[in-house]
């Protein structure tokens, strides 16, 4: 998502997108991390994708709002994502729905890898990498075991789903002035 005063071309040609993404960063926010993700009406509309996850409560689904620079524009967007948390740090999936596509914010991400993420009501910088080998393995698994329909959505993608980890930046140690005498 950009800033509401500006819009890009793909943005104009699919005000829908736009609006659900605004919606759900809203309700995000609004609930310190939680958001249905889809309304009756999103699904009558054919959107969005995934569909609804079993096992999330009336709270809906934890998300991430995950804030990243556009490779191309040098904007700022802002992606409600699913995560999971991995140590100190989250890992985001690449699914986008099973397109064959990676989605924007990947490629957001890869070309500009300094981000923020909310999460809950923490705002935390944090710096993207890409997950691989048996680290990603790892995380994957975990995820697909948590949410089954994400091995639908690489099976349908032909491709490997990314998994980027968001390593939160440690807060830099404050060091006292000296005082010269």
């Amino acid at each position: 998502m950009s800033d509401p005063s500006t819009t890009t071309a793909n943005e104009a040609k699919s005000p829908d997108i736009t609006r659900w993404n605004e919606r759900i960063i809203t309700e995000v926010r609004a609930n310190a991390g939680y958001a249905a993700w889809s309304s009756d009406e999103d699904f009558a509309a054919g959107r969005p994708v995934p569909p609804r996850i079993p096992g999330f409560d009336e709270r809906g689904m934890p998300l991430i709002l995950v804030h990243h620079t556009g490779a191309k524009t040098g904007r700022e967007r802002i992606s409600p994502l699913f995560f999971q948390p991995v140590g100190d740090s989250w890992a985001v999936f690449g699914t986008y729905g099973g397109s064959p596509r990676h989605p924007v914010w990947y490629h957001n991400l890869m070309a500009n890898p300094q981000a923020t993420v909310e999460v809950g009501t923490e705002r935390v910088p944090v710096v993207a990498r890409l997950a691989q080998g048996a680290e990603r393995e790892r995380i994957w698994a975990k995820e697909i075991a948590l949410v089954p329909k994400f091995a639908e959505f690489e099976a349908a993608a032909g491709r490997q789903i990314p998994v980027v980890v968001l390593e939160r930046v440690p807060a830099q140690a404050s060091t006292p002035p000296t005082t010269e005498k």
